[in-house]
């Protein structure tokens, strides 16, 4: 539901950091004029709700004169505090920087200050050459033109008239590939939105068809740093959507290398620098590559430090939701549950802290694991709980891989429960859900008919041989690159293992990560 306009200036105010509601206060205190006691008043009088409350502010500010209404204040506070921010992040970019000085070239033209004007341009175009800024290079050559067109082109030469051109044509080439490759990219991800990653043949073609593109040919054709930074981009995008992790982390290492050597543009896309790292985490924690996951972790602590120690509200989200959401997920790949279980506390605050805000995939794979925890602990309720709290979710049903598995898991809970009445009606609904969405693979078919089965059976000997029916298709399918996602969620072969077995899940896990360390050892 989207939340009033008149809420837009209080959720704006509480968007503020302390810092930039210290710089307004002293902004307001300089610049406005005759009103300035009213507006700080009416600014800490919203700052002060925690929910916005538009009667109690007629009634506190029911003096205001005709001419100055509440409705003309906010107006006026809002376009206030965007020219405090506009100041106070003056020097914040390098994109800022040159668009004060191609105004202030543009002022000084007009007061026919041509000399100075020709600083000015002189100063943006070293500093847009040094940082690759093409776009913003033509309106400065806009600039120059103006000057020597001016002087009757009694200034220039033939030949320099004709260098002016060419550079001219370089940008807007350099413009141009940018745009491409952004095309390419947005494509690719429109696809990974819409439906995750490859499950069959006609999805691969799909994803190859835009790989296929002659532009991607070699890495030559991105011609300035952005074009290559989206070049490595689409080959990292492509391999894990199609399953190949490792090719996957090479070209994600490729673009944590480029960003890397250029500090500047850290500095202004703090936000694309933190996606490549949290992508790279995650990757790692499935190729196991734990002692590069702790650089990577290091590197996302210290993030600040490249931001002038400044985090917005955004990256200290992102920052929470990727460091707690890999620590969970690392543990309970490794059967350190009781690690995980002291991680739950400082999630549900972080949960509740940023609700609203947070990224929903990111906080379905939290409610996801955390329903795993307890699925692992044997507390089948609570499990049920969280992965209710999932599945309720109606913005999640547009990201229909996670949901998708989510309501397989729920099944699985539902056996553990003993839930015998309602799983006819489950099995139906995820059926349903399965076949509307078009997800019906390999992996889906075979868990919904081994709960069909297991409906059916009648005595324990018959149960046993349908879970030792279902133990065999899944450990075919853990090596095909088109469902082998589906254990990226839950290991549903340690949970058939259990069951056979007449042990525990945990214990099953914990036997194999014994197993894997003693395999690992003698290969060392």
């Amino acid at each position: 539901m989207s939340k009033p306009a008149s809420d837009l200036l209080h959720r704006f105010i509480k968007a503020l950091t302390p810092a930039e509601k210290r710089y307004f206060k002293l902004f307001a205190s300089r610049h406005t004029i005759g009103d300035k006691n009213e507006y700080l008043r009416l600014f800490e009088s919203i700052d002060k709700m925690k929910e916005y409350d538009d009667e109690l502010l007629r009634k506190t500010f029911k003096k205001l004169k005709a001419r100055n209404s509440l409705a003309i204040a906010k107006n006026r506070l809002y376009e206030t505090i965007l020219k405090s921010l506009d100041a106070f992040y003056s020097e914040s970019s390098v994109d800022v920087q040159l668009r004060s000085l191609l105004h202030s070239a543009e002022i000084l033209y007009r007061k026919s200050l041509y000399d100075e004007s020709k600083k000015m341009l002189l100063k943006a175009r070293r500093i847009a050459e040094r940082t690759d800024r093409h776009t913003i290079l033509i309106d400065i050559s806009k600039w120059d033109k103006k000057l020597i067109e001016k002087d009757g082109y009694t200034t220039i030469s033939e030949d320099e008239i004709s260098k002016i051109a060419a550079e001219d044509n370089i940008y807007i080439q350099k413009s141009a590939n940018y745009n491409e490759f952004w095309e390419l990219k947005s494509k690719l991800f429109f696809l990974l939105n819409r439906q995750g990653k490859v499950r069959d043949e006609k999805e691969v073609i799909q994803f190859k068809e835009l790989i296929d593109n002659t532009l991607l040919k070699k890495e030559e054709n991105a011609l300035s740093f952005e074009s290559k930074y989206l070049y490595y981009h689409i080959y990292s995008a492509y391999y894990f959507g199609t399953g190949a992790y490792k090719e996957s982390h090479l070209w994600l290492s490729k673009q944590l290398a480029i960003i890397e050597s250029n500090p500047s543009f850290i500095k202004e896309e703090p936000n694309k620098y933190f996606a490549v790292l949290s992508n790279l985490i995650y990757l790692c924690s499935r190729l196991s590559k734990t002692k590069e996951i702790q650089e990577l972790s290091n590197k996302l602590h210290n993030i600040h430090e490249h931001i002038d120690g400044k985090l917005n509200e955004d990256l200290s989200i992102k920052i929470f939701s990727t460091l707690y959401s890999t620590e969970l997920s690392l543990f309970l790949q490794q059967g350190e549950y009781e690690k995980a279980a002291l991680l739950i506390p400082e999630i549900e605050e972080g949960l509740k802290k940023y609700e609203g805000k947070l990224n929903k995939v990111r906080e379905a794979f939290f409610v996801f694991n955390i329903s795993i925890l307890h699925f692992v602990k044997a507390e089948y309720n609570k499990a049920l709980f969280w992965i209710n709290r999932l599945l309720n979710d109606q913005e999640l049903d547009a990201n229909q891989e996670i949901y998708a598995f989510a309501r397989i898991f729920d099944l699985v809970i539902h056996l553990e429960i003993g839930n015998n009445d309602l799983i006819p009606y489950t099995l139906k609904s995820v059926q349903r859900y399965l076949t509307s969405r078009k997800r019906m693979y390999r992996f889906e078919t075979l868990m919904l008919d081994f709960v069909k089965k297991l409906s059916k059976s009648n005595s324990n000997k018959e149960t046993i041989i349908i879970y030792k029916e279902l133990q065999s298709l899944l450990e075919g399918l853990k090596n095909d690159p088109f469902e082998r996602m589906a254990f990226e969620y839950f290991d549903f072969t340690a949970w058939v293992d259990a069951k056979i077995s007449n042990t525990t899940f945990d214990e099953v896990i914990k036997k194999r990560i014994e197993l894997r360390k003693g395999y690992d050892g003698l290969m060392g």
